[in-house]
C-alpha cells in the first residue's frame, strides 16, 4: 500500500533521489522488493520539495514509470528537503491526483504508506480527497505534527488493523513512524533518507523497528518507540 521516501540534508536534485537509484520510487512503482501489501504501486505518484521554506508539489493519478515529462524535469528540480510517494490504492479510495501524496497544510508535506478505517478517524473540514491516507493527514495536521506520534497512537487503538506509516517534513524536521510496514533510514555524508525500502544496496541502511517514531534534524536521528 504505497511507498515513500523522505529527505534531509543538502541542495540535491530530485532525479537523484527518486527516479536515479537503481531501486528507487520509480521501479518500487512496479517492482517493490520489500512490500508487504500488494505487488503495484500504479495509482498514482507525488513528488514534494520545499523551494525556501515553501513546500511545492507535482501529484498525477498516473503510474510514475511512464511520465516522461517529469523524468525530463527532476534533473533540474533541487532541494534540502523532499517527501516523494508512488500509491496502490486502498480498495475503494478514488484514484485521482488529489488522493496522492503529499498532502500539505501548507508549511508541512505528509505521505501516508498503509491504510485505516475512515469510521475510526475523527471528522476533519480541510481533507484534500475523501480518501483515508487524506482523511488522515487532515487530523494529524489539526492535531499538529508534535503530536503525531500521540496521534498514531490513538488512531490505532480506534482501529486496531491500521497500517500507520506516516513521512512528513517541514524543510528543516522529517519525522515519521514504522507502524505496520518497512521503514529504513540512510545517514549519508550530505544528508538523511528516510524511505519505506531501501533504494539501492548500500550496507549503510538500517531498519528502522515497527511502533517507532523517527525524528531527523540537522542535529541528527533520533527513535522513540511507540506504545
Amino acid at each position: 500500500m504505497c511507498r515513500h521516501l523522505g529527505w534531509l540534508g543538502t541542495d540535491v536534485a530530485v532525479s537523484s533521489l527518486v527516479l536515479d537509484p537503481p531501486y528507487g520510487l520509480r521501479v518500487q512503482s512496479y517492482a517493490p522488493r520489500r512490500q508487504k501489501h500488494g505487488l503495484l504501486n500504479a495509482d498514482g505518484w507525488g513528488v514534494g520539495f520545499f523551494d525556501g521554506s515553501v513546500p511545492r508539489r507535482w501529484r498525477s493519478p498516473a503510474p510514475l514509470w511512464g511520465d516522461v515529462s517529469f523524468g525530463s524535469v527532476a534533473p533540474a528540480l533541487r532541494s534540502h528537503c523532499v517527501v516523494a510517494a508512488v500509491r496502490s490504492a486502498t480498495v475503494g479510495m478514488p484514484i485521482e491526483a488529489s488522493a496522492t501524496a503529499p498532502f500539505t497544510d501548507g508549511r508541512w508535506l505528509l505521505s501516508h504508506n498503509g491504510v485505516v478505517d475512515r469510521a475510526a478517524l475523527p471528522t476533519t473540514p480541510n481533507a484534500e480527497s475523501a480518501c483515508d491516507s487524506a482523511r488522515l493527514a487532515a487530523v494529524v495536521f489539526a492535531r499538529g505534527l508534535d503530536a503525531l506520534g500521540d496521534t498514531v497512537a490513538e488512531v490505532a487503538a480506534a482501529d486496531p488493523n491500521a497500517r500507520l506509516n506516516i513521512l512528513a517534513a517541514n524543510g528543516s524536521r522529517l519525522l515519521a513512524t514504522a507502524w505496520g510496514d518497512t521503514l529504513s533510514i540512510l545517514r549519508r555524508g550530505d544528508g538523511t533518507v528516510l524511505a519505506s525500502e531501501p533504494y539501492d544496496d548500500d550496507a549503510g541502511w538500517e531498519d528502522v523497528p515497527d511502533h517507532h517514531l523517527v525524528e531527523v534534524t540537522a542535529d541528527g536521528v533520533t527513535l522513540t518507540p511507540l506504545h
